[in-house]
């Protein structure tokens, strides 16, 4: 699949990766798709996902030169084809999340960036997410996928909880991670 193809997800919220290779709108009218994570709409959402967990960390507004810095820090460059992915999900045909995932090793995949606009959480938009990361893992040939998460999203992880993945010990190390998830991809 390359990275402007569309992931198969439904959008359901239930957890389930049923589909079309079309990425059909599911029930709850997400639509995520691969997209390369230069376009303007996934920049905007990097943008808008380093900006909270920056901002949520350091307590405070975070500055565009700080935005931007962090990008350049924390490069995407990982979540192409052949060994990672990155998404954009949709819903009303805006962009309101995004996610991606990259490999570890030939068994183990990690979620990254994941991040729904405040305005959509609670819509389905972080389960859609999901579903098509979880998929993009499973054709890259993960057995397995991981992520790390800090105290402080507890929303993020309330929503990994929710979808089956099960805390681990410390598999990573960094300032960011402080716990620490798998699930497998069966």
């Amino acid at each position: 699949m390359t990275s402007d193809e569309t992931m198969t997800v439904t959008g359901t919220g239930t957890g389930s990766a049923a589909g079309t290779a079309a990425g059909t709108v599911g029930e709850t009218g997400w639509k995520v798709a691969a997209e390369a994570f230069t376009t303007p709409d996934a920049t905007v959402l990097r943008r808008a996902y380093y900006a909270e967990v920056a901002g949520r960390y350091w307590k405070r507004s975070v500055t565009e030169a700080e935005i931007d810095q962090g990008l350049l820090d924390f490069p995407d460059d990982e979540l192409t084809a052949p060994t990672g992915r990155f998404v954009v999900g949709r819903l009303g045909g805006l962009p309101l999340a995004c996610g991606g995932i990259r490999l570890l090793d030939p068994a183990t995949a990690e979620l990254t960036r994941v991040y729904v606009d405040p305005r959509a959480r609670g819509t389905g938009g972080g389960a859609a997410l999901l579903e098509a990361l979880e998929e993009a893992g499973r054709a890259l040939g993960a057995e397995r996928v991981r992520l790390d998460t800090r105290s402080d999203l507890v929303e993020a992880r309330a929503l990994y909880g929710r979808h089956g993945y099960a805390e681990i010990p410390a598999y990573s190390s960094g300032p960011y991670a402080e716990h620490w998830f798998e699930k497998p991809l069966r």
